[in-house]
Parts: C-alpha cells; sequence; structure tokens
C-alpha cells in the first residue's frame, strides 16, 4: 500500500506541476510577474526564492498553484501586472495549464508507443510477446484462495498426472481448467519479474457467469512502433480519448442539472489511490497511459466556465471583453474564492463516497 500510495503521489507531482508550468512559462514569456510557484495547499512546509518567484511544497498535496502579480484585476497600471495584457496574453497565459496537460498526453501516449504499448489479442493473433493476463479475480474463488491477483500472468498450467500446457492460448487455459474440475492443479504464473507457482482446484459446480477457477483472462502482446508513427499514434489516441472523456464529462453533468446524478462513476483522490494500485499491478506502461488518460481528465475539468477553475476565469474575461470594462478586483477575488470552496466541499462529497465504497 506504501508503494501505491508513492506512486500515486508522484503521477499527482507529474500532473500538477505539468499544468502549473503551463502557467508560469506563458507568464515568464509575456514578462508578467509571478510571485509564487507552489505545489499543493497551505500550509507552507518549505520555499525556495529564486528572483522575483517563491517556489513552495505545501502540506496538501492535491494541487497547485502559480501566483501571478494582479491577476484578479488589481494593480492595472503595472506594466508587469496580468491584469494590465491584452486580452489574447491573459487568455494565453490562463488556458497554458490547459494546453500543458493535453502535451503530456500526448507526450506519454508517444512515448508508449515507442516503449511498447500493450494490445488485446485473439488467440489466433501471431505476436511473440503475446501472453495470458489475469483481468479479475472473483471473492471466494479458488484463484483468490491461493492469492492469485489482477495482472499476474499465467505460464503454464499442469495437472495430477503431470500433463500440462503452456499459456499461449485463453481457449486452452479455460479447456484445461474445465477438464480438471474438482482436481488440483498447478499453475504457474509472473508477476513484477518473478515467477511463482500455487496449487488450486478448480470447483465443480459452477454459478452462472463465474469460472470453475474464478478469473477472467486476456490475451496480450506488445506493439512497438517506430518514432514517427508513434507521433502519429500518440495524437490519434490523445484526440480519440478526449472526446471520449469529454463526452462521458458532459453525460455526466447533464445528470446533475437533470438531478438524476450519481457519483457511480466519479473517483476522488482516494477511489485514484486505488485505482493506481490496480494499474501498477499491470506494469509501468498501464501506469504511463493512466497518467496519460488523468491528465486529459485534469485538463478538460479545468476548462469548465466554472469560478475558481481556468475556465472560469476565461469566462470572466470573456465578459469584461464584451461589456467593454473589467469587473472591481475585489468581486473577482470573492467570486472565484466561493467557487474553489464548492469545489472543496464537492471533493470531500466524492471522497466519502470513495470511502463508502471502498468499505461495502
Amino acid at each position: 500500500m506504501l508503494l501505491t500510495i508513492i506512486t500515486f503521489l508522484a503521477i499527482l507531482i507529474v500532473l500538477v506541476l505539468s499544468h502549473e508550468f503551463g502557467h508560469f512559462l506563458f507568464a515568464k514569456l509575456a514578462k508578467v510577474r509571478v510571485e509564487e510557484f507552489a505545489f499543493g495547499f497551505p500550509p507552507r512546509l518549505f520555499s525556495i526564492q529564486r528572483g522575483e518567484t517563491k517556489y513552495s511544497f505545501n502540506l496538501f498535496p492535491l494541487g497547485g498553484y502559480v501566483k501571478i502579480f494582479g491577476e484578479e484585476g488589481e494593480e492595472a497600471l503595472e506594466p508587469r501586472s496580468f491584469s494590465s495584457q491584452k486580452f489574447s496574453i491573459k487568455v494565453l497565459i490562463i488556458a497554458a495549464g490547459v494546453l500543458f496537460n493535453f502535451l503530456l498526453a500526448y507526450i506519454l501516449f508517444t512515448s508508449g508507443y515507442i516503449i511498447g504499448t500493450p494490445i488485446p489479442l485473439s488467440d489466433s493473433d501471431a505476436n511473440v510477446s503475446a501472453s495470458i493476463q489475469i483481468t479479475e479475480v472473483q471473492r471466494g474463488s479458488p484463484a483468490e484462495e491461493v492469492g492469485l491477483e489482477p495482472g499476474d500472468r499465467i505460464m503454464s498450467l499442469s495437472g495430477p498426472d503431470q500433463e500440462g500446457i503452456a499459456a499461449f492460448r485463453v481457449s486452452d487455459v479455460q479447456k484445461f481448467i474445465y477438464d480438471h474440475k474438482g482436481r488440483e492443479i498447478s499453475i504457474n504464473y509472473a508477476r513484477l519479474g518473478q515467477v511463482y507457482e500455487v496449487k488450486a482446484t478448480p470447483r465443480i459446480e459452477v454459478r452462472e457467469g463465474e469460472g470453475a477457477l474464478g478469473i477472467a483472462m486476456i490475451r496480450t502482446g506488445i506493439q512497438k512502433l517506430g518514432f514517427f508513427e508513434s507521433l502519429k499514434e500518440g495524437f490519434t489516441t490523445t484526440v480519440d480519448l478526449t472526446r471520449a472523456t469529454a463526452v462521458a464529462l458532459f453525460g455526466f453533468f447533464k445528470e446533475v442539472f437533470s438531478g438524476r446524478s450519481s457519483f457511480e462513476g466519479v473517483s476522488g483522490p482516494i477511489g485514484i489511490v486505488n485505482l493506481v494500485g490496480d494499474f501498477s499491478r499491470f506494469g509501468l506502461i498501464f501506469l504511463i497511459q493512466l497518467t496519460a488518460l488523468l491528465s486529459i481528465n485534469l485538463a478538460l475539468i479545468n476548462i469548465i466556465p466554472f469560478p475558481g477553475l481556468d475556465g472560469g476565469r476565461i469566462f470572466f474575461l470573456l465578459i469584461e471583453k464584451i461589456k467593454g470594462s473589467p469587473f472591481h478586483w475585489k468581486i473577482t477575488r470573492t467570486v472565484h474564492a466561493a467557487g474553489f470552496v464548492a469545489l472543496l466541499i464537492m471533493m470531500i462529497l466524492v471522497t466519502y463516497h470513495d470511502i463508502v465504497k471502498i468499505s461495502s
């Protein structure tokens, strides 16, 4: 569990820093003064002053921020103030965090194709790296009793008479298990680079929808692409998953406004920690893909026109552009502070729901 939490924090640091670095970089390029670059939310644990910018690490690692001079409309007459910049510059600085999250997802997906991305295979597909991987272990099943877990790769199986098979096809593994119901079999499997052996007895009586051993399996292989093809596939994957995630988010908020909302498909920090734990069992490449997907989610959520989010700040700028004058900075600060409090309350509710799901 400790390793899972450390992995989660590492992923969170990458996501937050990439987002905030977008704001930071574009502000610096526009020669706007950046007062603080912070990971986490206060209280502050430690900070380093470099030039005009303070780099801080705060206690609560569930986000971060870049404090830009004059970002809420104050100090409008100062030439290096955010509020004194042109409309297009302001929008670019605010939108840069979202753009960098999309860029991070693209880089990660592209890297995955270069390293080698797992792909599902049918039993007839030829692939030298093909293997049978457990994707689910049913509660109370023989597989759970002997310690098999999702992510384990079945290498071979053997029966009481020493007859056995190498696990090359899902259908072969399923048939072997079925033929040995009620008889003890040996299962050789790989987990995190180590090979183990356990003995289990497939159930004779099998309930509908469950297997005799109590596992779900998939045949996978590794697909490696060249550099330029990886660039293309990385872009296609980023666009396709962004579109799919946007549709899912739209559906969720549609249910919220219609009063039929549910937290079943929403995960907070605790839910994501469990997700990281699940993905880590399948290997590094799956964690890379999960990080890319979370980066897309972070980008899309931030672009929602809600106070406290980047989309809400851009929406305020559009209103100011239309009406021809800025809001008083006290109004801007109050509205975005209220939005931030609302977001915290929502995060607490989602976290509570995560705890309920785990304990049930």
